[in-house]
C-alpha cells in the first residue's frame, strides 16, 4: 500500500462549505441558490469520485494541515473505507438536492435559505469525517455534523419541533462530550496518538480493564449510531422536513455513527485486541437485541416516518453487528449494509416525503389504495421496503448473505436465528403498508363543484385518483429505488472497496 499525497480530499470537504457562503449570498434568488447547491453536488462527486483508480490500486491519499500538540494533528487520509463513505454520500447529495428543491417549493416552506445552507454545511462535515486520519479531527467534524443539523431538526419551529430538536442536540452533543471527549483523551493517554492504523493504536498498551472503559465510553459516546439505549433522539427528530429525515438517516448523521464505531473497532483496537478483550462478543448480543428490540417498536407505529425511524435503529444494527463479528465475511456484510440501507432508507423517505406533499398523508393507516393513486412513488417504496427486508434480487440481500456467512467464520450460530427473525420481523412492518397501497380500497373524496350549493348534490362526483408529486420528487425517488435493484446486480465498487476494508483490517491482525 503506498502513501499519495494530494490536496484533492481537501477540497473535496471544502467544495460545500464554500458553497453554503454562495448560497447564503444568493438567498434572494432561489433559482440562484439552487443552482449552486447543485453544483457543489455534482463537483464535490466528481472530486470524490476521481480518487477511484488510486483507491482501487490499494493506496491511500494523504494530506497534513496542521499540528496542534505532539501526537495531536489536524489532517486526512483517504483510505478503502472512508473512500467508500464519502462516494456514497456525496452521490445521494445529488439527487437529496433536487428533491429538497421538489419539497420545500412545492410547500413554500420558510427559511429555505437557512435550510440550503445547513445542508451544505453538513456534507462538508460528513466527507470530513469520511477522510479524517484520525480520532480529533473525526471529533470536531463529527460534532459540526451535530450543530449544523441541529436548525435542520427544528425547521418548523413549533413547539414539538422545538422539543425534537433539543432532544436531538441534548442526546448528541451532550453524549459526545460526557463519553466520547473522555474516551479520546484516555486514548491519547494511554496510546500517546490518536492516529489510526489498520492494526489499532492500543494493541499492548494499558491494562484491560482500562482499555474496556475506554471502549465502553466510546460506544456510549457515538450517540449517533443509535445504539440502544441512545437511540430516542433518532424518533423525536422525525419533525424535520421530509429530506431532512432522509438526510439524517442514509447520508450524513446516523451513518456517520456508524462509521466512526467502524473506525474505533477497526483502526483504534483492532481486530487482534478486540478477540483478546473479549469485548467484540459482547457487543454483538448488544446489536442484536438493538436489532430485534427496534423491529418490534417499528411495528407499532401507526406514523410512517416514527416506523421508518425505528427502523434504521434496528438497520444500523446490521451494521455494527457484522463488523464486531471480527470475520472477513461479516466485516465486508457489515461495511456493504451501509450502502445498501442507505439508498432503501432514502427511497422509503422520499416515498414518504411525496405522499405528504401530494395527500397531506402522514399515518400507515390512511395509505389503502394509495398505490393506485401514486404508482410510481409506491413501486419505489416497494423496492425500498423489500431491500431492507432482504429479499433478492434487491441489494440489501448481499449485506445480510455476507453477515450470515461472517457469523457461521466466527462460530457465532445463534446470529443466524437473530437475522431470521428480524428479517421475519422486517417483513411484518413493511409488507403490510405495501398490500394496503395496492390491494386495499382507499376512501373515496367527494369532490364539489364550486358552483352548486350545499342542496345541490346531484353532480357530485369522486376523486378515484391523485397526482403523482412534483416530477422534482418522483424522479429523484425512482433513481434510488432503481438502485436498490441495480446494487444486487451491479454491486462491484462498493463490493470491492467494502472487500478491501475487511482484508486490511484483518490482515492487519
Amino acid at each position: 500500500m503506498e502513501a499519495v499525497h494530494s490536496i484533492v480530499p481537501i477540497y473535496a470537504i471544502a467544495v460545500p462549505l464554500v458553497a453554503s457562503i454562495l448560497i447564503g449570498l444568493s438567498g434572494k434568488k432561489p433559482n440562484l441558490r439552487e443552482f449552486w447547491s447543485i453544483t457543489a453536488a455534482v463537483l464535490q462527486f466528481s472530486l470524490v469520485a476521481s480518487m477511484l483508480p488510486s483507491i482501487l490500486e490499494g493506496n491511500t491519499i494523504e494530506f497534513f494541515l496542521l499540528t496542534l500538540f505532539p501526537g495531536i494533528d489536524i489532517s486526512f487520509r483517504v483510505d478503502a473505507f472512508g473512500f467508500f463513505f464519502a462516494f456514497m454520500s456525496s452521490f445521494l447529495w445529488i439527487i437529496t438536492s433536487f428533491y429538497s428543491i421538489g419539497y420545500m417549493r412545492t410547500l413554500n416552506e420558510h427559511s429555505q435559505t437557512r435550510y440550503y445552507i445547513c445542508f451544505a454545511i453538513s456534507l462538508f462535515a460528513t466527507v470530513g469525517v469520511a477522510f479524517s486520519a484520525n480520532m480529533f479531527t473525526t471529533f470536531l467534524f463529527y460534532e459540526v455534523i451535530t450543530l449544523c443539523t441541529y436548525p435542520l431538526v427544528a425547521h418548523k419551529e413549533t413547539t414539538t419541533a422545538m422539543k425534537g430538536a433539543l432532544k436531538y442536540v441534548v442526546y448528541l452533543l451532550g453524549a459526545s462530550l460526557a463519553f466520547m471527549l473522555p474516551a479520546i483523551f484516555l486514548t491519547y493517554l494511554t496510546a500517546g496518538t490518536l492516529n489510526f492504523d489498520t492494526q489499532g493504536i492500543l494493541a499492548g498498551e494499558g491494562t484491560d480493564v482500562l482499555l474496556i472503559i475506554i471502549f465502553v465510553l466510546f460506544i456510549a459516546g457515538i450517540a449517533k449510531a443509535a445504539m440502544m439505549p441512545f437511540h430516542s433522539w433518532l424518533p423525536a427528530a422525525m419533525v424535520a422536513p421530509t429530506p431532512v429525515s432522509a438526510l439524517l438517516h442514509a447520508v450524513a448523521v446516523v451513518k456517520t455513527g456508524v462509521f466512526v464505531v467502524a473506525k474505533v473497532i477497526l483502526h483504534i483496537f483492532g481486530v487482534d485486541l478486540l478477540f483478546q478483550l473479549g469485548i467484540g462478543t459482547v457487543f454483538i448480543y448488544v446489536a442484536s437485541f438493538t436489532l430485534i428490540a427496534a423491529s418490534i417498536m417499528a411495528l407499532r407505529q401507526d406514523n410512517l416516518k416514527a416506523r421508518l425511524a425505528y427502523s434504521t435503529v434496528s438497520q444500523l444494527s446490521y451494521v455494527i453487528l457484522g463488523i464486531a463479528l471480527l470475520t472477513q465475511s461479516g466485516i465486508t456484510g457489515g461495511v456493504l449494509h451501509i450502502v445498501l440501507h442507505g439508498f432503501g432508507k432514502i427511497t422509503l423517505f422520499f416515498a414518504a416525503g411525496a405522499i405528504y406533499v401530494a395527500t397531506r398523508k402522514t399515518e400507515i393507516s390512511q395509505l389503502n389504495g394509495i398505490g393506485r393513486q401514486m404508482p410510481f412513488t409506491m413501486a419505489a417504496f416497494t423496492l425500498g421496503a423489500l431491500s431492507m427486508i432482504g429479499i433478492p434480487p434487491l441489494g440489501g440481500f448481499l449485506s445480510k448473505w455476507y453477515i450470515v456467512f461472517g457469523s457461521l467464520e466466527a462460530g457465532q450460530l445463534p446470529i443466524i436465528i437473530v437475522i431470521v427473525a428480524s428479517t421475519i420481523l422486517n417483513s411484518c412492518y413493511f409488507l403490510p403498508i405495501v398490500y394496503a397501497a395496492f390491494f386495499k380500497e382507499s376512501a373515496k373524496s367527494p369532490v364539489i363543484s364550486d358552483a352548486l350549493t350545499d342542496k345541490d348534490s346531484s353532480h357530485v362526483t369522486y376523486r378515484t385518483s391523485l397526482k403523482e408529486a412534483p416530477v422534482f420528487m418522483v424522479v429523484p425517488l425512482a433513481l434510488t429505488g432503481i438502485g436498490t435493484l441495480v446494487l444486487f446486480f451491479v454491486p462491484s465498487v462498493f463490493l470491492d472497496l467494502a472487500k478491501m476494508t475487511a482484508l486490511t483490517a484483518i490482515g492487519g491482525s
